[in-house]
């Protein structure tokens, strides 16, 4: 990779190690173990970069092993230890090696971050369903592998926390992302359901966090299936640095169910208190910028089946390519 190429997600883990210096009593994330999937991109990248800035062993687990050995070399270059095990998280097998080569490495999993995840945008019964059943494969079934591995290593060593990504979608589904919205609320309740187990075993040096971004701009929508007709399209997106560090400090402080930055935090009171109308509001949000006034684009599986070559940063180049393509109208 070009070193100009490098610096986004180099400066995105020095802002990571900042923010993470800046709060008292924050324990020390140097020397302990961390696996975190979906490494090679968007929130996994920057939770294993920031990680590593700061001394902790990162196990870096994607399906590209040449861009995982990109994100180790910066890693060992900012002072941490990195692992790095290829894996697609929706075989069970795979995710039991990952988990295997963790401890063979490390000795113990301090956290586990359940990241990886795919999408598929359209209208649900014109996307192929063999589709939707790889985006549940892979959100939903490689989070519950993912789980699965994680508790058992945490129930033999006494401790360990377990961080599931989910999102507002969880919440608050959105129309054209149904399969992708119907895993998401799948975590949460999976996360839920965790906790209640782990309170009853009074297990309580072991915690599941499930956290729930608002739309990014990170290479999710370079990467995502889309039969929508148009090019992927979402509003007022973020950017991916506000979730990298709630990853980061759910890890080492967990906490049940943490919603990302105002705009999520909104967007899930407001459908607790008017859910028809919350979900209304989306559903003709994303009609408008996604079916209405998207430029044209050809249908594509995205990174579905195999992986993509671009988009390899923490950051993605959506709004960029959303800001040019209105002004081209």
């Amino acid at each position: 990779m070009e070193p100009a190429a490098l610096r986004p997600s180099i400066l995105l883990a020095l802002l990571c190690l900042g923010a993470c210096a800046a709060q008292p009593g924050r324990p020390e994330i140097a020397g302990r173990s961390f696996v975190v999937t979906g490494a090679s991109s968007g929130f996994g990248r920057g939770v294993a970069l920031g990680l590593g800035a700061q001394g902790g062993h990162v196990v870096l687990a994607a399906r590209r092993a040449q861009v995982l050995e990109e994100v180790a070399a910066q890693i060992r270059a900012a002072g941490g230890e990195a692992l790095v095990v290829p894996t697609d998280v929706s075989r069970a097998d795979q995710v039991e090696a990952l988990a295997a080569a963790a401890i063979g490495r490390f000795g113990r999993i301090d956290a586990w971050v359940n990241n990886a995840g795919v999408a598929a945008i359209g209208r649900f019964e014109e996307i192929p369903v063999e589709d939707h059943d790889r985006v549940v494969d892979v959100n939903l079934k490689g989070v519950i592998h993912g789980s699965h591995a994680a508790l058992r290593q945490f129930r033999r060593q006494g401790f360990g926390t377990l961080v599931n990504i989910a999102s507002v979608e969880g919440r608050v589904p959105l129309a054209y992302h149904a399969s992708y919205a119907a895993t998401k609320h799948a975590i949460i309740g999976l996360g839920a359901a965790l906790n209640q187990e782990l309170r009853l075993a009074r297990q309580n040096r072991i915690a599941v966090s499930t956290v729930l971004p608002w739309a990014v701009d990170t290479p999710f929508w370079q990467h995502t299936a889309n039969y929508s007709g148009g090019t992927p399209r979402m509003v007022t997106m973020d950017g991916p640095e506000e979730v990298v560090r709630a990853i980061i400090r759910v890890s080492i402080h967990p906490q049940k169910e943490l919603a990302v930055g105002w705009k999520a935090n909104g967007a899930v009171l407001g459908h607790r208190i008017w859910p028809g109308l919350a979900e209304h509001i989306a559903g003709n949000v994303v009609h408008r910028v996604q079916i209405e006034t998207a430029p044209p684009a050809p249908p594509t599986t995205g990174s579905l089946y195999a992986p993509v070559m671009e988009g390899t940063g923490v950051a993605g180049e959506a709004r960029g390519r959303m800001a040019r393509e209105d002004a081209a109208r």
